[in-house]
């Protein structure tokens, strides 16, 4: 009888240690992949590595084929990133394309490997979290992290700084484990491979673990030598292949942003943004517990000061955006985790009630924030939803050619070549004057303008516009316009014979 029991115990014992283990991690796995099926489109920053992925999956050896010999950016990237996540992916893809699944599955495979890539490494940060700081901590930790919008939503995107961001949580966690020789030597990877602006993290860092006695002069000066030479030796090879000349393309990059200034081209902010704009609205409430957790647990001093003054350090570049400093986000929130858990513990004094009822009330605050967030990102991809709606409605005609332009616009809003499908042929040809689509033999245009000569819009497809406040409830409301019109060959009247949505 004992051993019945027992026996029936046992499953439900395993049960519940696999979410002790792991119920962090399902949540936050959860929640990006959420982000990543309902949002499964990409932007132009994200389009080297996502044209990258698809070219070494689908055209492999096959160097003269790929995307970015015909278009390769303002700066050039390494493609280092984009091997690791397609060798991870290329078994599920294979199985795919033997049963002929569309290429966008492809895309949601190699965006989930990377946020897998993400997760596993901020889950070791995590851990020593909990080593250090205990178990309470971790899961506002955890928290923390799911109620925020940016973190989970960037984590599937395959950005540089998500690929940096690998290796520096991984950094965090060595740091936190008091290995500072492995801590360095992911600084230096991310510096030299992935974003060359990881120096200003790594600067402050390096400096923490020297005046910290953790490590000497010498050993990081060697360790940080050998790894720089390792990571340009690889990042050198690779690139040099793949983008047919001698290259390291971090190197460039620093030209291009730093010494040129060029990146100012895209558009400026002021010296306090990172402050008053990204840190607040990627943190919401962790922000102000942050600067609480700092006074409350002088141990988070030696940590959230290095950060701190990355941010303060990239904040001289006039160029921002928030996707520059996420790798500061961990840390801050980590910070904040510990505001808030002292606060939880403390909660039955008077004082910390009132404290604890305001981070509670705070805390919903912000899952709404970020709920609004998630919805503006929803309709940020007109592009790749006016492809798909063409392809739905299109492969219901027997048409004699299809062949879709896809102006820049379009392109850079949720387009890339995991959202194309046979027999459907596609051109980007750039620098077309208005009058010029007229003589081109183009089926379908994609286009940010709703009239074209020649060609008759068959609908178009909204994008989010701003956000309006209004004194009733909801107090705010998002409002969207058209954004991508879609527009059919007047030659080809085999087009009109089905059914079209129309255009406003």
């Amino acid at each position: 009888m004992e051993r019945q029991e027992a026996a029936k115990q046992k499953p439900c014992t395993n049960s519940s240690s696999l979410l002790q283990r792991h119920g962090w991690d399902l949540l936050l796995g959860a929640i990006a992949a959420f982000y990543l099926i309902m949002v499964p489109y990409t932007k132009v920053e994200e389009s080297f590595n996502v044209q990258a992925m698809h070219d070494l999956l689908y055209h492999q050896q096959h160097i003269y084929r790929y995307d970015h010999l015909e278009f390769p950016g303002v700066v050039p990237r390494t493609f280092t990133g984009a091997i690791i996540v397609s060798i991870l992916a290329s078994p599920v893809i294979a199985m795919m394309q033997l049963f002929h699944a569309a290429k966008i599955y492809s895309l949601l495979t190699v965006r989930l490997v990377l946020g897998c890539l993400v997760l596993s490494a901020l889950r070791f940060f995590r851990i020593q979290v909990r080593r250090k700081f205990g178990l309470h901590v971790e899961a506002f930790f955890a928290i923390l992290t799911a109620m925020q919008f940016h973190l989970l939503f960037y984590s599937t995107r395959p950005l540089p700084n998500i690929l940096a961001f690998v290796l520096v949580n991984l950094a965090y966690g060595f740091w936190f484990e008091g290995n500072a020789t492995s801590t360095l030597k992911c600084l230096i990877a991310a510096t030299a491979i992935f974003r060359c602006d990881t120096v200003l993290l790594f600067i402050p860092i390096a400096l923490e673990l020297l005046l910290s006695k953790s490590i000497s002069l010498l050993q990081s000066i060697k360790c940080c030598v050998n790894t720089a030479v390792l990571c340009m030796g690889l990042t050198l090879l690779v690139d040099s292949i793949f983008w047919q000349r001698i290259l390291w393309p971090e190197l460039e990059v620093f030209w291009f942003n730093s010494v040129l200034n060029r990146s100012s081209e895209w558009g400026t902010h002021a010296f306090h943004w990172y402050f008053t704009s990204a840190l607040p609205r990627s943190l919401l409430v962790a922000y102000p517990l942050s600067l609480l957790g700092v006074l409350l647990d002088r141990r988070m001093i030696r940590y959230f000061a290095p950060v701190f003054s990355f941010v303060l350090l990239y904040s001289k570049l006039p160029h921002k955006e928030l996707r520059f400093i996420i790798g500061s986000v961990p840390i801050f929130n980590l910070s904040a985790a510990i505001a808030a858990s002292r606060v939880y513990n403390n909660r039955r004094k008077k004082i910390w009630k009132l404290l604890f009822l305001m981070m509670l009330g705070s805390l919903l605050v912000s899952l709404g924030c970020s709920a609004i967030m998630f919805m503006a990102s929803y309709d940020n991809y007109p592009g790749g939803y006016a492809l798909n709606a063409l392809h739905q409605i299109g492969d219901s005609r027997h048409l004699p050619t299809k062949m879709v332009h896809i102006d820049s616009f379009t392109a850079m809003n949720g387009i890339s070549r995991f959202s194309e499908e046979y027999p459907w042929r596609y051109s980007k040809e750039e620098g077309l004057a208005l009058g010029e689509y007229r003589d081109k033999n183009f089926t379908f245009l994609l286009n940010e303008l709703p009239f074209v000569d020649g060609y008759k819009c068959l609908f178009a497809v909204n994008g989010f516009s701003r956000a309006l406040l209004h004194p009733r409830f909801p107090p705010f409301s998002l409002l969207k316009e058209p954004k991508v019109f879609v527009h059919g060959n007047l030659r080809y009247q085999e087009i009109f014979l089905a059914s079209w949505p129309g255009c406003p």
